[in-house]
């Protein structure tokens, strides 16, 4: 069974999303041995998953991108959860639709494959950790101070501490177990 991992940015005042949207604050801290980690974490997945608003933005860039994170972005299976979504012309891409619970606990027991890797904008994210069902949180707190916006948490959640990784270009990599 496929475990289930959430892999998201986040501000050091605790935001993953600025009010406006802007995705620029990610460059903060910004250093090859965290664009590694990155990498590497991208790398082993076996399938990504992404909610639609992601992948609108993500299917018109990574086909055509080239570089190190272009290959696991485009050759490794992705699942978009959307249930207005019709169609998904990425390559290597399925729509899943309906009850996420179930959507999510089905690709859990038919994966073995490496872990499900969940990117997201915050609302598909929230919703994943509303499931219950996130086995491991990767936060990358980035040195940015953001002074609004979205949380991803928005319930008392028990975690523990798995490791933490200290990037050259100050931002920080931590990584939970969750437990239910």
């Amino acid at each position: 069974m496929a475990s289930l991992i959430l892999k998201l940015s986040v501000s050091l005042d605790g935001f993953v999303a600025p009010l406006d949207g802007s995705t620029d604050w990610v460059a903060a801290g910004r250093s090859d041995d965290g664009a590694s980690w990155t990498l590497e974490t991208l790398s082993n997945a076996g399938a990504h998953l992404i909610g639609a608003t992601t992948y609108a933005g993500w299917a018109g860039y990574w086909p055509g991108a080239s570089g190190p994170f272009a290959k696991p972005m485009n050759e490794i299976p992705k699942v978009v959860f959307s249930d207005s979504l019709a169609s998904a012309g990425w390559g290597e891409t399925t729509i899943a639709t309906g009850d996420l619970t179930a959507a999510i606990t089905r690709l859990k027991r038919e994966r073995s494959d490496g872990y499900l890797l969940a990117h997201g904008g915050v609302r598909f994210a929230r919703s994943l950790v509303e499931t219950g069902l996130i086995d491991e949180y990767r936060l990358v707190i980035h040195p940015a101070v953001l002074g609004a916006g979205e949380r991803l948490f928005t319930a008392p959640l028990t975690i523990e501490p798995t490791s933490t990784t200290v990037f050259s270009g100050g931002a920080v990599a931590h990584v939970f177990t969750a437990h239910p």
